[in-house]
């Protein structure tokens, strides 16, 4: 399994494309999934195919022959388009590696008993095939993929609709359909194809599955010479175990009248007590291949979640000002300008001792203006009172350090600001208002100052 590449297409009809499963002859495999989440293997056909008019016909045959293949030992073709400019096919994904990646990779060849139990499942596929008409023809390890219920066949991409008269047409003479060392002798003779091609191909798979080697060799030393090797000369089975060589000899016999049928091979491999409904009635695969399994499904499974895929995006945070919650009745300050809170009323800050505390006068005196009142401008320069010279304070009443006490009830008259350079002395009010009360109206004339005559 690969990431995508810059080349590969996002979508393939109503699939979304995941990653890369493999490649075969007929094109790229991909892992995708549905609309509805099921998870798919979708095969995208090569462009320079689509292009054969003859191999359209073949494909197109190929599907709707597909469609009919049933049974739980396949992968079912779930979606095809065979007129798109590129043909597609998209079958259900089976969740295991390869026989072929199991053998020659990470655990080697399987013990006897999952050769038996892997030739009953590969049977049971086999049968289910040609009951629908078609000839795999193209079975080998890497179209086997192996789970923990069993064996399940997959690629009919080079199978065919069982045809006799029409088969001539579709087929060139001599043209080759398979994949060497694990092709039939009448394949490699462009001779008529049978289902009993597919029990010789059976039996090359077992091989290889026992011994992790081809019985005919590869083609290292060329492919002529492999398929030669096929046609004539006997399989080299030295390493397959003793009691499974009868039963792979009889599938790689050159006559394929010689070759098993299919029931025949099912009562050979022992699938009535080892195999039922497409799966296998006890564990079938070593310990570390059933753990390598597990991983294998984990890493699907991290593929497929959308934390690490992705799909998954995250969804931008509102501004802080739409986030706050406003009182109600509050109009919204400007954006950019900070709100400025309602100041309390405060009382007056205390008047310096030097200052005069502004006291109430019902009656004027007759002293001509003093330039220090509150609210009377003072000429530039003026520091003192003129009346602090004739009229200095009291020295038995000095004047108080302390701010003057706020009231809590009743209205507070307005206070005017005494200018900062104000120093006329502070007359205490309450002293002034109990001499007023001692004079009665209209008794004598009025001082001009009770302050200095004493």
């Amino acid at each position: 399994m690969e990431q995508l590449g810059p080349g590969d297409p996002q979508h393939i009809g109503a699939y979304r494309l995941q990653a890369r499963l493999g490649a075969g002859g007929m094109g790229q495999v991909y892992l995708a999934r549905s609309a509805r989440g099921r998870t798919v293997a979708v095969k995208l056909v090569r462009r320079e195919l689509a292009e054969q008019a003859e191999f359209r016909d073949r494909f197109r045959k190929e599907v709707a022959a597909a469609r009919r293949v049933g049974g739980a030992w396949t992968a079912p073709v779930l979606d095809a388009d065979t007129e798109a400019e590129v043909p597609w096919l998209a079958t259900g994904y089976v969740a295991g590696p390869s026989l072929q990646s199991v053998v020659a990779s990470h655990h080697g060849p399987l013990p006897e008993r999952s050769v038996r139990i892997l030739g009953a499942g590969l049977a049971h596929a086999l049968k289910d095939i040609h009951a629908a008409g078609l000839i795999h023809r193209d079975l080998k390890p890497s179209n086997v993929l192996l789970t923990i219920d069993g064996p399940r066949v997959i690629d009919f991409g080079i199978a065919r609709a069982l045809e006799t008269t029409a088969e001539a047409a579709l087929t060139r003479t001599g043209a080759v359909v398979g994949s060497p060392g694990f092709m039939a002798p009448e394949q490699v003779r462009g001779d008529r194809v049978t289902p009993a091609a597919d029990v010789f191909c059976l039996g090359s798979v077992l091989t290889y599955a026992a011994t992790g080697a081809l019985p005919f060799g590869t083609a290292g030393s060329g492919v002529h010479a492999l398929m030669y090797r096929i046609a004539q000369e006997p399989p080299n089975l030295a390493d397959v175990p003793e009691n499974l060589q009868d039963l792979i000899g009889a599938c790689l016999a050159k006559n394929p009248e010689d070759r098993p049928t299919l029931d025949r091979l099912l009562t050979l491999t022992g699938a009535d007590d080892t195999v039922s409904d497409g799966k296998a009635l006890d564990p079938w695969l070593p310990g570390g291949l059933v753990a390598q399994l597990g991983r294998h499904a984990v890493r699907l499974l991290d593929r497929e979640d959308p934390e690490n895929s992705p799909a998954a995006e995250a969804t931008p945070a509102e501004p802080a000002a739409s986030a706050q919650a406003e009182a109600p009745g509050t109009p919204a300050a400007e954006p950019g300008t900070p709100s400025t809170p309602a100041t309390p009323a405060t009382p007056p800050a205390p008047a310096p001792a030097s200052a005069e505390a502004p006291a109430p006068a019902p009656e004027p005196t007759p002293a001509p203006p003093d330039p220090g009142t509150p609210g009377t401008p003072r000429p530039a320069g003026s520091t003192t009172s003129p009346r602090s010279s004739s009229a200095p304070p009291r020295p038995r009443r000095p004047s108080p350090t302390r701010p003057r006490p706020t009231p809590t009830a009743g209205p507070t008259p307005p206070t005017a600001t005494p200018s900062p350079t104000s120093t006329r002395a502070w007359r205490p009010p309450r002293r002034t208002a109990r001499l007023r009360s001692r004079r009665p109206r209209g008794t004598g004339p009025r001082r001009s100052s009770c302050w200095s005559s004493r």
